[in-house]
């Protein structure tokens, strides 16, 4: 990358609510009149590789500033109650998926560390009896420190697991307190360490800015001890603050959060650092080591981007299982029941848990896939997209983006060719904001969104 110019003009021109882009069209657009008979279909096209990822609601604590499906709980039953539905989930799958093989598996949540080492031994045994994994597969899992002990870290590691993602969001003490996730920063140290030592080939951490009473001296601070960390992935989120959907981020004043111009100088610093130390930029939100597997499918020209943000595979060949979850197969769009209730009444009856769902036209598919090479590369070659679309006329077709691309270009945040649409460095800021002109959906879905920085 080259040195990006940080504009605070940039920020009030363009810094709109918009999606994260992973999935077109967004999940706002899933609707309850939703027919589940096509998702037998949708699933047996898939050639021979999916992936899954699975919800753990749970959590010990209330996170105020997370934005998740989760259940707070201290009653460790309760697991195993959402355990017996997910094997009945996993029933109604296994007919569908006989033929295939899962090339990735991640728990999110929630909290899937919530489960204890004998509930994990559960979920991954009738992972593998229902479903064939890949003898490589990439098997992954969300972990909150305070709930991970080395015992519970090594037993993750002999079940398979390969990848694991920590939740720092911020190791000053202020900040912490503020979001009600206070948690040491030795004992983060120590699992990353203790990560390396057990053999997991990569250790993600995840940062978030614009959280209240950031400062650019301690989150300074934290970056810094994250680079010594030396992680192989670094997530960098932007703190979406929607009081009017979250009711637990209404527990944090909008006064101590940080301003659009301050927020953007927490990002630039961050982003200036990690890139220094010799990370890629991946996007708006990821960094990698340049020999890391997310790395090398972007050098490659194979990045691609679901419901889990950047990965190395499963863009439209992802089935989600759990509470909440949200599967994108073939053009079809479907996701679970958010509640509990709903979900072990439905897979109690035998019947899949999904409530909403959207089949993707043929347009929604044209669209999906431009919006996808340029938040992964960046960079669209015109003349191959319209061989791959069957597209003869491309600019006719976005001839009313190409007139909300005009202030982009104007302002050197994306360059437009004959046969090319080339993101410029500066221009990877808002890539959201530049696929947006993509979006047949935005205008009546935008207030939705969280700002784009």
């Amino acid at each position: 990358m080259q040195t990006i110019k940080w504009d605070p003009e940039l920020i009030n021109k363009y810094n709109i609510n918009g999606p994260r882009y992973t999935s077109y069209p967004t999940a706002l657009s899933l609707s309850e009149n939703f027919d589940l008979s096509v998702i037998p279909g949708a699933i047996s096209q898939v050639q021979d590789e999916l992936s899954l990822y699975v919800h753990i609601p749970f959590c010990h604590q209330l996170c105020y500033y997370c934005g998740c499906n989760k259940v707070v709980t201290r009653h460790q039953h309760k697991a195993d109650i959402y355990l017996d539905a997910l094997v009945q989930e996993m029933q109604l799958y296994a007919p569908l998926l006989d033929t295939k093989r899962i090339k990735q598996l991640h728990l999110g949540g929630g909290t899937p560390t919530f489960l204890t080492e004998v509930q994990l031994s559960r979920l991954m045994a009738m992972l593998h009896k229902y479903f064939t994994l890949n003898a490589d597969a990439e098997i992954s899992i969300e972990i909150d420190p305070r709930s991970c002990s080395d015992d519970k870290l090594a037993h993750l590691r002999s079940l398979g697991f390969n990848r694991v993602s920590f939740g720092v969001q911020d190791l000053d003490e202020k900040v912490q307190i503020a979001i009600n996730r206070v948690q040491d920063t030795g004992l983060i140290r120590h699992q990353v360490a203790l990560s390396r030592e057990l053999g997991f080939s990569s250790v993600n951490l995840d940062l978030v800015y614009g959280l209240p009473f950031q400062q650019p001296q301690s989150f300074a601070e934290t970056v810094e001890e994250i680079i010594r960390l030396n992680p192989d992935r670094i997530s960098l989120f932007s703190y979406a603050h929607l009081p009017e959907r979250f009711a637990a981020q209404r527990k944090i004043a909008d006064s101590t959060l940080p301003d659009a111009p301050a927020k953007l100088a927490l990002m630039q610093l961050a982003v200036s650092r990690f890139v220094g130390a010799g990370y890629q930029f991946i996007g708006m939100d990821h960094f990698a080591k340049p020999n890391d597997a997310l790395a090398k499918a972007q050098q490659a020209g194979k990045l691609q981007r679901n419901f889990q943000g950047y990965t190395t595979s499963g863009q439209d060949a992802l089935v989600g299982l759990g509470v909440s979850s949200i599967s994108q197969v073939n053009g079809v769009l479907w996701q679970n029941s958010k509640e509990l209730t709903d979900y072990y009444a439905s897979v109690g009856a035998s019947a899949l848990p999904a409530r909403r769902g959207f089949s993707l036209s043929a347009d929604d598919k044209l669209r999906a896939a431009l919006i996808s090479q340029l938040i992964c590369h960046f960079d669209l070659d015109i003349t191959v997209f319209s061989r791959n679309w069957q597209l003869p006329h491309f600019w006719q077709y976005f001839s009313d983006a190409l007139e909300r691309l005009q202030p982009f270009m104007e302002d050197g945040l994306v360059e437009i060719y004959a046969e090319r649409i080339k993101v410029t460095d500066t221009g990877r800021l808002w890539v959201r904001s530049i696929c947006a002109c993509f979006d047949a959906y935005l205008n009546t879905s935008q207030r939705h969104y969280s700002k784009v920085v």
